[in-house]
């Protein structure tokens, strides 16, 4: 009786353990592909904000010295008429811009949604 209450002490001496390791296994593939995916987001965030910088930077230039041009030309005969339309011209664009934006963000993907969708895998697995 002392041998069998030694190998049962024993088994379940190494099913805790065998199963604290697993779930650190787990826990350690999550996190390093959380951290993948927060370096690929932060990449990309940091070129993205770049060339919109830079694209609205060059936009601008262009816009006002666009302006500018017609703003001269018609200078003598219908200025007021050319700063209302080219207002009005802005305007619009920057309606359709803005509501174009917020069309985006409302159908932006998930973030993480690779580690969101293996944690729910994970959780399929572990529970019965």
């Amino acid at each position: 009786m002392d041998a069998t209450e030694s190998k049962s002490s024993a088994s379940r001496g190494n099913s805790p353990r065998r199963f604290a390791s697993a779930l650190l296994g787990l826990l350690q593939g999550h996190i390093e592909l959380f951290v993948e995916e927060l370096k690929e987001q932060q990449g990309r965030t940091v070129t993205l904000l770049l060339l919109t910088g830079l694209s609205l930077l060059f936009a601008l230039m262009l816009l006002f010295g666009l302006s500018t041009a017609v703003l001269i030309a018609f200078w003598d005969t219908h200025r007021l008429l050319v700063i209302v339309g080219l207002c009005l011209f802005y305007t619009l664009g920057l309606l359709t811009c803005v509501l174009s934006l917020l069309q985006r963000i409302r159908q932006a993907p998930t973030p993480f949604s690779a580690s969101l969708e293996e944690l729910a895998r994970d959780r399929e697995q572990l529970l019965p």
